[in-house]
């Protein structure tokens, strides 16, 4: 059984690599590189869109939440999928019309400092990187079991593999990838997992006589919980740099609406299926030790002893897909960020002026984000490898993310008269108070890590950045006409053909 399931993923690994090659014949510059040349239609977009925020959480830790909460178990992936149809209908559209690469650049074109904002690439950049890190060491737990590799080995190979289509063939592979990616989980989930789980446990009738009536209640999980889903999935989901730059992938304002809206729909439907296959392994399955191995085993479990031997494979497969397009799209949106936001940046501190992505020079431009992919790919596996708290510091630069930029990021697209000293007040603020609180609340908690893990530093960090925001847009002077016209100028879809020259506005 388990060499099947090995060769399956094998496959499925090899098939990868295949995708760089072709996204090489597609690249000629940054565009291209870094947003698949904003050339995605609906069915693409779509599939695109669904595979990088459906990754472990969602896939693995869905059925284990399903497991163990029962159809509440879902609350997790609905809130991812609530947050993508709120930023398809309501924000993707203008992202899309702007033209830029990073979320640092649309700061800029709205509030014309680039001192104000180039903060944010900093903080974007430790999340993406992190984010890269913790899935590449969740698809490497799957390798241990199926190959029998020490942990570290299994993180090395399978980020290598990461790192080779999407340094290769840059968006373009990664979308390739993430299409097979999405076939293979919806197959894997909705026509395999589900339907053989719900029969192992004798249908709907079956689990119903055998669990009980809080296995059905909408908030079995906690309102508590549900809650803090929502404002750190929903509200994280409609900021990340990783999903932007989805979203800039987008041939034109209406696919990005209404393709990044199916996405979403189809989030909510995995997050039940998730659950219901979870509820069922329950009855199936009801001597998983959760409590010891933890939650995410029951995927594993289902996939290995209610399927068919292949069928299980092509289930495996599925997790490894979830994990692998969250990987990638956090690899390249880190790339993204330190070559086009950090390193000008602090090459500034030194009084240098580097431009980046002008399209000058595509090859070169080709060139040099290739490195940072392979130079950033490389440090995500050895963050992997060899820091056993990868979670908590993912959960650090999550909560400052949100904290921090969340209010001057969405107040700069839904509020005129904020500007650019209210955004850097209100970023500092935020920042200040999530990392101030968490701090306060690990020094007085029992248990190591309970503070960072806690629900009111983003709270607080939110309350306190939205604040400063209101108060100090309002004392002080709006944001310059010539800026403001250039920012409607560009969320009307004209301006620079590909967002490079921000430079200009904001002087």
């Amino acid at each position: 059984m388990e060499i099947i399931n090995g060769t399956i993923v094998a496959v499925y690994l090899a098939a990868m690599l295949a995708f760089g090659w072709w996204g090489k014949s597609r690249t000629k510059n940054s565009s291209d590189y870094l947003v698949a040349g904003r050339r995605l239609g609906p069915f693409l977009y779509t599939g695109t869109m669904a595979a990088v925020v459906l990754g472990g959480a969602s896939t693995v830790g869905g059925v284990g939440l399903g497991y163990k909460f029962g159809v509440s178990g879902m609350w997790l992936v609905v809130a991812i999928g609530v947050g993508v149809i709120l930023l398809s209908l309501v924000f993707a559209p203008t992202l899309q019309r702007l033209k830029v690469f990073t979320v640092s650049q649309m700061l800029t074109l709205r509030y014309g400092s680039k001192s104000a904002t180039n903060t944010s690439g900093i903080v974007m950049l430790a999340y993406t990187l992190m984010l890269c890190a913790t899935s590449t060491s969740a698809y490497a737990t799957i390798f241990v079991v199926l190959f029998g590799w020490e942990k570290w080995m299994a993180i090395a190979i399978g980020g290598i593999i990461v790192v080779i289509y999407s340094t290769i063939g840059g968006m373009w592979s990664i979308t390739l990838a993430d299409q097979v990616q999405f076939v293979i989980k919806t197959v894997g989930i909705f026509f395999l997992m589900l339907p053989f789980a719900l029969n192992a446990a004798g249908g709907m009738g079956g689990i119903r006589e055998r669990v009980g009536a809080e296995f059905f209640t909408w908030d079995g999980i906690g309102v508590q919980t549900i809650i803090t889903y929502f404002v750190v999935y929903t509200l994280g989901l409609l900021i990340g740099q990783d999903i932007w730059q989805r979203v800039f992938t987008a041939k034109t304002p209406k696919v990005a609406r209404w393709g990044g809206t199916t996405a979403g729909i189809y989030c909510v439907l995995y997050g039940a299926a998730g659950a219901i296959i979870g509820l069922a392994a329950r009855v199936a399955l009801p001597d998983i030790d959760v409590v010891n191995l933890g939650k995410d085993v029951v995927y594993a479990e289902v996939a290995t002893q209610l399927l068919p031997v292949a069928v299980g494979g092509l289930v495996l497969a599925a997790a490894v897909a979830a994990m692998m397009s969250t990987a990638s799209g956090a690899l390249i949106a880190a790339a993204t960020v330190a070559r086009t936001d950090v390193t000008p940046f602090v090459a500034g501190w030194f009084g240098k002026e580097i431009r980046v992505n002008s399209n000058e020079n595509p090859e070169h431009d080709v060139r040099a984000n290739r490195i940072w992919v392979l130079i950033l790919g490389l440090v995500a596996i050895l963050l992997a490898i060899m820091v056993s708290d990868v979670v908590a510091a993912l959960t650090i630069a999550y909560d400052i993310l949100v904290g921090g930029l969340l209010v001057a990021i969405i107040g700069g697209l839904m509020w005129k008269r904020g500007n650019g000293i209210g955004a850097a007040a209100s970023m500092a603020a935020g920042t200040v108070v999530t990392l101030g609180t968490m701090i306060v609340l690990e020094i007085q908690a029992e248990n190591r890590f309970d503070g960072i893990y806690a629900n009111e530093p983003i709270y607080y960090g939110l309350i306190a950045s939205a604040i400063v925001y209101v108060v100090v847009s309002l004392a002080t002077r709006p944001t310059a006409t010539a800026v403001i016209d250039g920012w409607n100028s560009r969320v009307a879809g004209e301006g620079d053909v590909e967002g490079i020259e921000v430079e200009s506005i904001a002087k």
